[in-house]
């Protein structure tokens, strides 16, 4: 079983359930659910590295308003 968390940008973090939060990747992040099964990669990353952790791109909608500040 997995724990996911979000932070503020809705970045995606997984971790074994019961692990703490890597101390590099220590902000603000928010537990969103817990998980029976994920992806092969995701459950692969883990294994690895101990946490996967995925960027979420910009929605259209902030993509258009990010090329107009531009």
């Amino acid at each position: 079983m997995y724990d996911v968390y979000l932070n503020e940008r809705n970045d995606l973090l997984v971790v074994p359930r019961g692990n703490s939060i890597p101390i590099d990747l220590n902000r603000k992040w928010r537990k969103k659910r817990i998980v029976r099964s994920v992806s092969e990669q995701i459950r692969e990353d883990v294994r690895i590295y101990g946490y996967h952790r995925r960027k979420l791109p910009l929605s259209r909608s902030m993509k258009t308003l990010a090329d107009k500040l531009a």
